[in-house]
Order: structure tokens, then C-alpha cells, then sequence
């Protein structure tokens, strides 16, 4: 594939995720905006019930730096109200101060400063210890905006410029403050903001699917032809048509595998970026399937580029077969001991691209999933808020590897039984990767082939490790 075309598709599928998350974004604020607000047009969160045996209630510090000369739209972001009332009906009082003046008001007087406000969870505290007792608030002058008075108490104060705190107190400056506090904002930010990310989302997608479909217009080459994907069909007959080749490194260092897994962290952080270009692609070629039954060349080759890319670094870094550094790189390399091809089919099930993922496949993902095969981070980290580990974590295969380690590092000898079947869990992982990322339409084996050459691989083409 050519690297133009490469350029167009990672360009174009790093667009279309900016897009989804501007479109994202700017659709939940319009939507706040529609119907969050109240009668007087404030974002207002629920009542909290808060509390302290000391004199007084404080925020954590509020720093806003809103400096931008005289334009309002910045200095002025909105109004913030804060609305308190003590839960016997007594007087209480709120007020917004600098911090500074808040400290040296409540210097050597204990208070409670408010930590957490979340919701849905209890209000924490940081205690503030003292022994001198408060003065009374609403006679200080360092009040930028305050209310007091007996039942509901509403502030309103223009957010400006510099560090803040909020201050609730009993009124008499008793100590013993019970009140209930809600915390409003109103601005007219949010609805400019909303619909400048949704028109930013519609220009992107845009130039996305622009670029994409540059890059992955019909390619008159044979489906067979040698390039970034695959190879030719394989010569074994019967054989399935995702192949993954790795060859046991003869002389293995007894301690790098210690720290592999840090030497191959600028492949991770690469990975990291192409990794969701190829889930976008992915999408992008299932829908071609649907409607053309063919799964365009360029991101057939792209696709299979990252996979092969992922394989090479999972062998490396924790398969730990091979002591020779991973290329930086998409395509074949018969010269390194770790290698992946998937044949691009001529055509595809229109039909089947809707269940294969999800659906058909499901029985091999549990059965992968304890495996923890190379892919499965990236299969399953970025559905799971990406806390997924690289290459499987502690999965089957993990575990095996590190006993592996363990005897390479006192023997210095990888058990080549170990070996083998750590070959064949990744072969059977990689072949329903490419099932589920649409690749194929050959139902994936339940078998193990275990061994460093794939039975797909005529034995003269092959390195057997």
C-alpha cells in the first residue's frame, strides 16, 4: 500500500475520532443547556446536607484565572449562586472572600474545610484546628458577595478574576453549623460552546470521510499480491487463512526479559495511536462489506499492518521469544523471527459482517479471553475505559511466559514445550481477531496448533522455532 494512502487513512480516522468526541461533547451541552437549567436559568446541583461541631464551613480554595484585558466574555463567565439554610430554621450566613482574607478571618478558630462535594458520596472534611472563637461574619468587610438571614439564604455573586473560598457559618458565629447547601451556575457560554463543538464535529467528519475514502478507493491489484496486508493464499490446503509465524531464539539473554517491557514502551505509545484509527477503519470497511461485499484493500493492508505490528512486540517484549528489538513497522519482514498474514479474501458475506464480531465469535472471545492473547488489551482495554494491560496481562499466556522467564533466567533456556503451546494459544487469539475485525469469513477452528511454524506455511517458506 502506498504510504500516501497510509497517510490519508491515519489522517482521516484520527479526524472522524476527534469528530465523534467534538459531536459528543457538543450534543451533551446543548442538551444541559435545554434541560438542566431552572426558572432562573441556573445549572443547579442538589441539596447536600453538611455539617461541622467547629464554627465554620469552608471551601477548598477556587482559583480562577479569567485574565484577559477587557473582554467580557472571558472576565465574565457567569453568575454563581449558592443557596443555605440551617436545619433548625436559624440564621445562617454564606459569603465568598479571597482565600487570604478567609484564612486570616478564621486564623487560630476551628472550621471544617470541604474537601469532597461529589455527588453521590458523603461530604468529606479536613479539620482545621483552633481555639479562639469566630466573630461574626456578616460584620467583616472582606466579603465580595454574602447573604445572612434566618431560612433560605441565596448568594449571587459575577465570577471574576482570583482565588476564592465560600464561608457557610451559624449567623451568631455559635459553633455547631447543620445547613443544607445546593450550588448553582448561569451563564450564557454554554449553548455557543455546544453548537461550536457540534459544527467543528460536522467539518471534521467531513474532511474524515473525505479523506478516508481517498485513501481507500478500489485497488485493481490482486487480492493475492505480497504488500502490508497478506500474502498469496496458502499452499497447504485446508489451512486457515490467518497465519502466525515466530521462531525460538536459539541464545536468549537470561535477564532482559526484566525489562523488556520497558525497551518497548515507544512501540506502545505508537501502538496506542494506531490502534483506533484501526477500530474506526474497521467500521468504515464493514459498512463497504454490507453494501459491496469487499473489504477495501488499503485498510485491509493497514489494518493488517497493526496487527502484525502488535504480534512482532507481544513476541519481543512477552512472549519473550526473541531477543532482537521489533521493527518500527507495518509490513511483512521474513527476515525477523516473528511474523503475521492474513489473506484478503476476494469477497465477503454482506450479511454476516452484522453478527461475526458479537455474536458468532462469541464463544471463542471467552475462550481468548482466558487465554489473554497479544491482542487482548487492545481488543478489550478500549471498552473497558482502557484499563486493559498489554499483551493479556494475567491471562493464561502471561502466566506461562513468566514461568518461562523464571527458567530462562536460572537455566538460560526457554522450555521449548512452553514455547509451543504459548504459539498456539496466540495462533488461535490472532485467527479470532481477524474473524472479528471482519477479515475473513472462515469460522475460526476450536483447535491448538501448537509450535512456532503455522500449519499454513509451506515448510521450505518457514522458520521453525
Amino acid at each position: 500500500m502506498a504510504p500516501k494512502r497510509i497517510a490519508l487513512l491515519v489522517v482521516g480516522s484520527v479526524l472522524a475520532v476527534l469528530s465523534v468526541g467534538l459531536l459528543a461533547g457538543g450534543g451533551a451541552l446543548v442538551g444541559i443547556h435545554a434541560t438542566q437549567r431552572d426558572a432562573d436559568g441556573f445549572y443547579s446541583s442538589d441539596r447536600r446536607s453538611l455539617e461541622t461541631t467547629t464554627y465554620a464551613l469552608t471551601s477548598t480554595a477556587i482559583d480562577l484565572e479569567l485574565d484577559a484585558g477587557d473582554w467580557r466574555p472571558v472576565r465574565r463567565l457567569g453568575t454563581a449562586r449558592i443557596e443555605a439554610s440551617r436545619r433548625d430554621g436559624g440564621p445562617v450566613f454564606v459569603g465568598i472572600a479571597t482565600s487570604d482574607d478567609v484564612a486570616a478571618y478564621l486564623a487560630g478558630t476551628a472550621h471544617d474545610e470541604v474537601v469532597d462535594f461529589e455527588r453521590g458520596r458523603e461530604a468529606r472534611y479536613a479539620r482545621r484546628p483552633g481555639e479562639l472563637p469566630a466573630a461574626r461574619p456578616a460584620a467583616q468587610q472582606i466579603w465580595v458577595a454574602m447573604a445572612s438571614g434566618p431560612g433560605d439564604q441565596e448568594l449571587r455573586w459575577e465570577v471574576d478574576d482570583g482565588t476564592w473560598a465560600v464561608v457557610v457559618m451559624n449567623a451568631d458565629a455559635e459553633p455547631g453549623v447543620a445547613v443544607d447547601v445546593a450550588v448553582g451556575f448561569r451563564t450564557g457560554l454554554l449553548l455557543p460552546i455546544g453548537i461550536g463543538l457540534l459544527v467543528g464535529a460536522t467539518v471534521a467528519g467531513l474532511v474524515a470521510a473525505l479523506l478516508i475514502l481517498l485513501g481507500a478507493r478500489r485497488d485493481d491489484r490482486p487480492a493475492a499480491g505480497h504488500d502490508v496486508g497478506g500474502a498469496g493464499p496458502p499452499t497447504v490446503e485446508g489451512a486457515y487463512p490467518v497465519r502466525l509465524r515466530g521462531a525460538l531464539d536459539p541464545e536468549l539473554s537470561r535477564g532482559l526479559w526484566l525489562v523488556k517491557w520497558l525497551l518497548v514502551l515507544p512501540h506502545v505509545v505508537v501502538l496506542a495511536l494506531l490502534w483506533p484509527v484501526a477500530v474506526v477503519l474497521t467500521l468504515v470497511a464493514g459498512v463497504t462489506i454490507l453494501f459491496t461485499g469487499r473489504y477495501p484493500a488499503s485498510i485491509f493492508d493497514l489494518n493488517v499492518g497493526v496487527m502484525r505490528w502488535t504480534w512482532r512486540v507481544t513476541f519481543y517484549a512477552f512472549t519473550l521469544g526473541t531477543d532482537r528489538y521489533p521493527p518500527f513497522s507495518l509490513a511483512p519482514d521474513d527476515d525477523y523471527p516473528a511474523d503475521l498474514e492474513v489473506d484478503r479474501p476476494e469477497t465477503l458475506s454482506r450479511g454476516l459482517v452484522l453478527v461475526k464480531s458479537w455474536l458468532l465469535a462469541l464463544p471463542h472471545w471467552v475462550i481468548v479471553a482466558i487465554f489473554g492473547g497479544g491482542f487482548t488489551w487492545w481488543a478489550w482495554g478500549w471498552g473497558s475505559g482502557g484499563d486493559g494491560r498489554f499483551a493479556g496481562g494475567a491471562g493464561l499466556i502471561g502466566v506461562l511466559a513468566l514461568v518461562a522467564g523464571v527458567v530462562l533466567l536460572f537455566t538460560g533456556r526457554y522450555p521449548q514445550a512452553i514455547f509451543d503451546l504459548v504459539m498456539g494459544l496466540q495462533r488461535w487469539s490472532y485467527r479470532v481477531f481477524a474473524y472479528a475485525a471482519l477479515m475473513r469469513d472462515e469460522y475460526p477452528p476450536f483447535r491448538l496448533d501448537p509450535g512456532g511454524r503455522d500449519p499454513g506455511t509451506p515448510v521450505e517458506a518457514s522458520d521453525d522455532g
